[in-house]
């Protein structure tokens, strides 16, 4: 990892695992560093295999595209793109669900994981994979966040959606609708709510972070007539933050909360489960927002959309989620102080 004689701090290393190769991940990394600027700022270690990028740049006819093969992120050139292999061959099939491509995915995570134990990467940044063809005894997880936060010895992390002008991490993530009631309790809302205000101020430098909580039901239960999980959970542990400090509000009804624009007066908002968070974010930032998982001892980003089979190797995929993904982890650990 390379000193800036330009300046006293780190030019980070980051890594960027290739995700689903039959998807758009490929494509989005090739757009994201056609601006040679980008290396003025990171050194990219992509995990996946030269051959997908040799294909992609062929089929997208991206001519002043080119990259570097490399074995490890010591040995890497600074001012363009580094590839290492993680697997033997592939073949490349655009669009299509292959097991081989789940393969690859799971051998780039678990590269790039150790690299990061090893200190040899200074974050990583997740291209999208298909959670289905991933799946094997050595990954059973529902996503990135689970399997990050398993590979570092956490119980728990936040999954934190962040664009420009919106935050919105949400208590629970990836499960059932019919989970939520069940998994839902005053301990876990407590503990998410504790990552978020912790990962505003170590993350995002912000000294005294103002958080929005959702309620769970239509209307934030309606004083108890469409649910008393307001009234008996949320609301109690809303108070407690309170009174030690910290500036947290609600419940507010979800509908109601973004129908009036409200999410532009606070610095994070932490929503009851998935799609009462991903649906509005998605709908304001989704162009540019990044999934980040807060409470870990690493930095690992992502860009917030999925593999998109449906455009895969056509050209028409917007590569601004993922080089917004890959500033962000940048800041976070310059915010961290890592980079000093």
């Amino acid at each position: 990892m390379q000193e800036n004689s330009r300046e006293t701090k780190l030019i980070p290393t980051l890594g960027i695992t290739i995700g689903d190769m039959n998807g758009i991940g490929p494509e989005v990394i090739i757009k994201s560093v056609l601006n040679q600027r980008i290396f003025d700022l990171v050194n990219l270690v992509v995990y996946g295999h030269g051959k997908v990028f040799s294909h992609y740049k062929n089929l997208l006819g991206v001519d002043k595209f080119s990259f570097n093969q490399t074995n490890s992120p010591d040995q890497i050139r600074h001012n363009r793109l580094n590839v290492i292999n993680c697997v033997e061959d592939v073949e490349v099939a655009p669009g299509e669900e292959t097991k081989e491509a789940g393969a690859l995915a799971l051998a780039a995570l678990r590269r790039a994981t150790q690299d990061l134990k090893d200190g040899k990467i200074h974050g990583v940044v997740t291209a999208p994979i298909n959670k289905n063809n991933i799946q094997s005894d050595d990954f059973k997880f529902p996503g990135h966040t689970e399997f990050f936060t398993e590979a570092f010895g956490k119980q728990d992390s936040l999954m934190f959606l962040c664009g420009e002008q919106i935050r919105i991490g949400v208590a629970t993530g990836h499960i059932s609708v019919a989970q939520i009631q069940e998994k839902l309790n005053a301990d876990l809302i407590r503990k998410k709510l504790d990552l978020m205000l912790q990962s505003l101020k170590k993350d995002f430098g912000i000294q005294k972070p103002k958080v929005a909580v959702l309620g769970l039901n239509p209307h934030a239960g309606e004083d108890g007539l469409l649910g008393n999980e307001e009234i008996e959970i949320i609301r109690p542990l809303i108070n407690d933050f309170k009174e030690k400090g910290e500036l947290t509000f609600g419940p507010y009804p979800a509908d109601g909360f973004f129908g009036m624009a409200s999410q532009t007066k606070f610095d994070g908002i932490l929503a009851m489960y998935h799609d009462q968070g991903l649906i509005p974010f998605k709908t304001l930032a989704f162009e540019e927002g990044v999934n980040f998982t807060a409470g870990l001892p690493i930095v690992r980003t992502s860009p917030d959309h999925g593999t998109a089979y449906n455009i895969a190797g056509k050209g028409l995929a917007n590569e601004q989620s993922m080089r917004s993904a890959i500033y962000m982890a940048k800041d976070i650990l310059a915010s961290r102080g890592v980079l000093d």
